[in-house]
């Protein structure tokens, strides 16, 4: 590129290659060596100069962060939830934020039905019955667990990935609930599914499957009264955000065989997960791998570099969580 500026970006983790090759074409980038999150201290030091902050969501991307960072035009995360960032504030101040989804839709719509169909059939207790040389032989009355066909399958948050999980159930011939701000068409349409109020997709649901986004009134949405409206033969699955269900709510349904089971690939405070819950035999429980292919990480980090450099060049990103800051700034 010979004397062509290059654009300052810090990338605030280790990525796929697939989109540190799309910044390098243009930028000078700097990449936290860590698999684990950066130190707080470290991140607000190393965006003094960044023109450009590539991050996850692990990262909290707030005023301090802004004020210490006087140059930084863009926001790249790479999700497509973005509750770590202070948008308001971001936008207030100029700065565009970007992220990444659709891509991750069909590898987090396959966990879902992993977290659900492990939960029913009750996998992680029998694999630990067989590692732990317990199994004594077939028994009518052992390790019984739940049917899925024809059962009621409850969505909450008919997204993309809500939508997904609905595509994959066909063969299952669920009838179908769900809950969303905004009716889904689509749904309603190619696969009868009725949008109904929380408290009716609570108690009818056989299995409920949480695609909602973090925000005040879904934090704790599933809270002890909601666990208690559930039927005792019900399972939970959450790959969404992991606040959205109160966790010591849970285990304590759990433990009270108040409902079945649960999967969660998500928690609310992260990488900890509820004192209990690692105990409990009902709850598959994995450590938020929902993106987690080959491809769909690559794609991911492809898109949010993309972004990122699009937003740096003054061309629109594919996906803005702003977009104000771009007409405003770019006249895009």
């Amino acid at each position: 590129m010979g004397t062509e500026k290059k654009y300052k970006v810090f990338v605030s983790r280790q990525i796929p290659e697939t989109g540190l090759d799309v910044l390098r074409q243009k930028c000078e980038v700097e990449i936290y060596p860590g698999e684990q999150a950066i130190p707080r201290h470290l991140l607000l030091e190393k965006v003094k100069d960044a023109e450009g902050l590539l991050c996850l969501l692990s990262e909290k991307v707030d005023r301090e962060l802004f004020a210490h960072a006087p140059k930084l035009r863009v926001v790249s995360n790479c999700a497509v939830g973005y509750d770590n960032i202070d948008v308001e504030h971001a936008t207030r101040i100029g700065v565009a934020v970007t992220n990444t989804p659709g891509v991750l839709t069909d590898a987090t719509a396959d966990l879902s039905w992993t977290l659900l169909l492990a939960a029913a059939r009750r996998l992680i207790e029998g694999d630990h019955i067989m590692r732990h040389n317990k199994f004594t032989g077939w028994s009518p009355l052992f390790l019984l667990g739940q049917d899925i066909k024809g059962k009621t399958l409850g969505i909450l948050g008919a997204g993309r990935i809500g939508t997904a999980v609905v595509e994959r159930s066909v063969g299952w011939q669920m009838p179908v609930l769900y809950f969303d701000r905004r009716p889904n068409p689509y749904l309603e349409k190619t696969f009868a599914a009725r949008k109904v109020e929380l408290n009716e997709l609570i108690q009818q649901s056989d299995f409920i499957s949480i695609h909602l986004p973090l925000a005040a009134e879904t934090h704790h949405l599933i809270n002890e009264k909601v666990l208690s409206q559930m039927k005792k033969s019900a399972i939970i699955v959450n790959t969404s955000r992991g606040a959205i269900i109160d966790e010591n709510a849970l285990v304590k349904a759990l433990e009270n065989k108040q409902i079945a089971g649960a999967g969660l690939d998500v928690f609310e405070n992260e990488p900890a997960m509820a004192a209990g819950l690692e105990k409990l035999f009902n709850a598959v429980v994995i450590p938020h791998i929902g993106s987690a292919t080959i491809h769909t990480r690559g794609e991911m980090t492809r898109i949010a570099a993309k972004n990122l450099l699009n937003v740096l060049e003054g061309d629109p990103p594919e996906f803005a969580v702003n977009p104000e800051v771009l007409k405003k700034h770019f006249n895009k």
